[in-house]
């Protein structure tokens, strides 16, 4: 018992083998002319945020890397046959590859240990929270597609030292998915590696490796939040060309949309990303949106304007007639312009009322001269006093006519004016939508 007392485990007699005249610090290479390979791997976890507004992209991957250090290798026969072992990171020799796009350290768990084999391969496996500098394109938001590189350099050793290359097939590393939390806001599509070598003013040169991680926003929170309450008030603004524009319900009914949009985009706001260098195409949908609420409301008011009943309006000039209720009417397959008139119950009235006066009048005259006729000085000045009585409402009702003639010319002209707006502004609209729409699907499914 005392001599198997003595005897230290194989485990720490291999770790005192390997550390014990170990020089950390010099690159483990029996010849100094030989180049140390390190094979690196990156596998995407998670995307975590998405910074649009400082161009930031915060990821969370599990990094392997490998490589051969000559100053630890053992025969197993001697060690109870230990094929492997873990040592500390910080007892060995470790390569000073960094991700160029690091723009802050992230809340990576630390792993102290590095596997290492008898032939004197090392694995160093760790997760990393990478917060890296990206240029984020917005401009086809909630549709965008991002682009990363995640770029692994030595930040020291120049490639005739320390050379990269990759762990596993190119193949294998595109489509690998096996670890990705696919429930975010960001699906990844693939990661693509690409090997190059740089070299900074004429200086050595250095091995990179660049993995591009490619991820699309996945956009029916933003469709359904943003987009659909949009579409509504739209399709609300033209079906309020339904009602009538000699009444001052359209107007109220539009300035009423145009409030609700304009408290809607207040609302979206601080939903819609924002950077220095670009907006975002839905931005702009907004922008014209409002706008053409705001075409909507002034063609409103001046066609209330137009068609308002006023007394001291001129006659409809014929060049209007002519360009309105015939070209117009004809562009638009206007069949029946009756359609347009006003109910003339009030004109009918009137003309009864002064068709019922004059032959008031011509009865009293043949009944007057049927019977004997009275002194002179006594009928000349009563007749004389009806028949101008009648005479001034006679023209009266002439000039009520006619003012009312020049109202119903306008009306007229105002409705077919309305209608002509109407169907310009419904295909501004359904060309703008269109065109947006066909622009959104071919950026979705591309």
């Amino acid at each position: 018992w005392s001599w198997l007392e003595a005897t230290p485990p194989a485990l720490l007699q291999l770790s005192d083998y390997l550390l014990t005249h170990y020089r950390k610090g010099v690159r483990p290479v029996q010849d100094w002319r030989r180049t140390t390979n390190v094979a690196i791997d990156v596998m995407v976890y998670a995307i975590l945020s998405v910074d649009e507004k400082n161009q930031v992209l915060t990821t969370y991957i599990w990094y392997r890397q490998h490589w051969i250090d000559e100053f630890l290798r053992w025969n197993p026969e001697d060690f109870d046959n230990i094929t492997q072992m873990s040592l500390p990171t910080q007892s060995i020799w470790v390569p000073d590859i960094l991700i160029n796009e690091f723009v802050d350290v992230g809340k990576s768990p630390d792993i102290p240990y590095v596997y290492v084999r008898y032939h004197g391969e090392v694995q160093n496996l760790k997760p990393i929270q990478v917060m890296t500098a990206c240029s984020l394109d917005i401009y086809n938001f909630p549709f965008d597609v991002q682009n990363c590189s995640l770029t692994f350099t030595s930040w020291l050793h120049n490639i005739r030292d320390i050379n990269i290359s990759l762990w596993r097939q190119p193949e294998l590393v595109k489509f690998d998915k096996s670890v990705f939390m696919n429930q975010g806001e960001w699906e990844l599509l693939y990661v693509l590696s690409h090997f190059q070598e740089f070299s900074v003013k004429g200086s050595d040169s250095y091995a990179e490796m660049k993995f591009y991680v490619v991820i699309r926003r996945r956009p029916l929170f933003y469709a359904v939040s943003l987009l659909l309450p949009s579409v509504f008030l739209m399709v609300m603004d033209i079906v309020g060309f339904y009602l009538p524009p000699d009444s001052g319900e359209r107007v109220s009914f539009k300035i009423t949309l145009l409030l609700g949009y304009s408290v809607f985009l207040i609302i979206v706001s601080d939903t819609l990303p924002a950077t220095a260098i670009g907006t975002p195409l839905i931005g702009v949908y907004f922008v014209v949106c409002m706008a053409l609420l705001v075409i909507s409301l002034t063609e409103t008011i001046l066609i209330v304007r137009l068609v308002h009943k006023q007394d001291l309006q001129p006659h409809v000039p014929n060049w209007v007639k002519h360009l309105v209720l015939e070209r117009a009417t004809i562009l638009l397959c206007i069949r029946d312009r009756k359609k347009f008139y006003p109910s003339r119950t009030q004109s009918s009235d009137i003309s009864q009322l002064n068709h019922y006066g004059c032959e008031n009048l011509r009865e009293y005259e043949r009944v007057a001269g049927a019977r004997p006729l009275p002194a002179q000085g006594e009928s000349s000045p009563v007749v004389a006093s009806i028949l101008q009585e009648i005479s001034a409402i006679r023209q009266f009702l002439e000039k009520r006519d006619e003012f009312r003639d020049i109202a119903r010319e306008w009306l007229q002209v105002g409705y077919v004016l309305d209608v002509l707006l109407f169907r310009v502004y419904l295909v501004a609209v359904l060309a703008y939508s269109i065109t947006l729409g066909t622009l959104w699907s071919v950026w979705q499914y591309a």
